[in-house]
């Protein structure tokens, strides 16, 4: 793990993973996809956020969506990552209360953006074009909670 990732832990008084963690950590770095399935309060967030933020320590053009069922999880998320405090890191909410005025600069500065499947669909894939240089270097995705959708809607959140 990048040296900042863990001093950035070690901020925060987490001194080692659980094994679920550390597998996912293992398999992601290994370059295989991973899913995650473990009760409530686990550390689920953890085992998938420590790639997003290693990816951004690594390279700084580097981007992560993280998508969440609803924007109270997003919101929380968001925060938790921020607290973390890794330098270079800057993660920005993408729903539909983001104001107008600002989503241009949340697609032009933010590296980690955690966003609904209903937003990828109406804000983010119907206006691809804006978000070439996102897209471009995006290396990490996260889907909390795997549904299955269909349509249009459901190729969106599929691909």
């Amino acid at each position: 793990m990048h040296a900042t990732v863990t001093a950035a832990l070690r901020g925060q008084g987490i001194e080692g993973l659980w094994l679920h963690q550390a597998d996912t950590w293992d398999a992601l770095r290994g370059g295989r996809h991973a899913i995650v399935t473990t009760g409530t309060a686990s550390g689920k967030s953890l085992a998938f956020v420590l790639p997003v933020l290693d990816a951004i320590a690594r390279d700084p053009h580097a981007r992560a969506l993280l998508l969440f069922p609803t924007k109270a999880l997003a919101q929380d998320q968001a925060r938790a990552i921020a607290r973390l405090r890794v330098p270079g890191v800057r993660p920005a909410i993408y729903d539909g209360d983001t104001p107008t005025e600002q989503r241009r600069d949340v697609r032009r500065h933010a590296n980690v953006i955690l966003t609904n499947p209903d937003m990828l669909h109406v804000g983010v894939l119907a206006f691809h074009e804006k978000w070439e240089t996102f897209f471009t270097n995006l290396r990490v995705i996260v889907l909390d909670e795997i549904h299955t959708y269909r349509g249009v809607f459901g190729s969106h959140v599929a691909n």
